[in-house]
């Protein structure tokens, strides 16, 4: 285990379902052209530049295609990787190696992907005090992995379900209000409900919303698809009585911008819905005894 490695029950459960899916009834094509008793050496490799992630997934991927396999992993997560970098090596039947070659590799390369784009934005905030953190728009079923990859990137994890804290969105606080409440009763009212050790966070989309949230003293107010002068407003009229979270259509051409503005807090989406994988491939050579 390194330190950004999700828990293993986790992997694990993600890596059953994807060979099941990749290899219902076996690999029929290295089972009519391997034989039974060949062994091979593998290489996994960086072909780009990045940031590695998703390194137990790609080690738990080969050990359940076949628990014979010796799996070596050369760096942990959150290494810099060239074109050339050995990330793992993999020894034992040649089957089953080529079984796990593809689920290990999607993995490995998604989560190498989001840790790359992760490291890009947190390398264009720094020396601000802003901080880069992720979203729940990740993949369906890859939600651990997923934020995992981010911490090995160098940002933060958001919240990770919608049981963690609560955040109050416009359809929140509009069925709130239709109950006669005004703003500041709406999260007043939200706040008795919840535990004292539950975050609350509110989301606002005007910055003439911002007196009535502050007055209901919530712990972060998120500013939504603010403009720059807005964000500097907003801060300003904050003042250090919450956290102050910005969001919405943040790239890497804006998120410096938006960083100097002085928010506590970036959420970036794109880190998991948008990340493009990260080129690893599997060089292998195989002994048939």
């Amino acid at each position: 285990m390194t330190a950004f490695d999700p828990p293993t029950a986790a992997v694990d459960e993600v890596v059953t379902r994807a060979l099941a899916e990749d290899a219902p009834w076996g690999d029929s094509s290295s089972e009519a052209a391997i034989p039974a008793d060949a062994r091979a050496t593998a290489r996994v490799v960086s072909r780009e530049r990045g940031i590695l992630a998703g390194g137990l997934a790609l080690e738990r991927a080969f050990l359940a295609a076949d628990p014979s396999l010796r799996v070596s992993r050369m760096l942990a997560d959150g290494a810099l990787l060239t074109a050339g970098t050995v990330v793992a090596e993999v020894e034992g039947p040649a089957r089953g190696i080529l079984l796990g070659e593809r689920v290990a590799l999607n993995l490995a390369q998604r989560l190498s992907g989001i840790a790359t784009l992760t490291r890009a934005f947190v390398d264009e905030v720094a020396g601000t005090s802003a901080t880069i953190v992720d979203t729940r728009k990740t993949t369906p079923g890859l939600r651990m992995l997923e934020k995992a990859a981010v911490r090995a990137g160098g940002a933060r994890n958001h919240r990770f379900s919608l049981s963690d804290a609560v955040m109050l969105k416009d359809n929140h606080l509009a069925v709130l209000r239709s109950q006669g409440l005004d703003l500041t009763e709406a999260i007043r009212t939200v706040r008795a409900r919840i535990p004292h050790t539950m975050h609350l966070e509110v989301e606002v989309d005007r910055l003439e919303q911002l007196p009535a949230v502050l007055a209901a003293e919530p712990d972060t107010i998120m500013l939504d698809n603010f403009s720059l002068a807005e964000l500097r407003e907003g801060v300003a009229l904050i003042a250090g009585r919450a956290l102050v979270e910005a969001s919405g259509g943040v790239t890497l051409d804006s998120v410096r911008r938006i960083a100097e503005s002085g928010v506590d807090v970036i959420s970036v989406g794109a880190l998991t819905h948008s990340a493009p994988a990260l080129d690893l491939g599997l060089d292998i050579e195989l002994r048939v005894s």
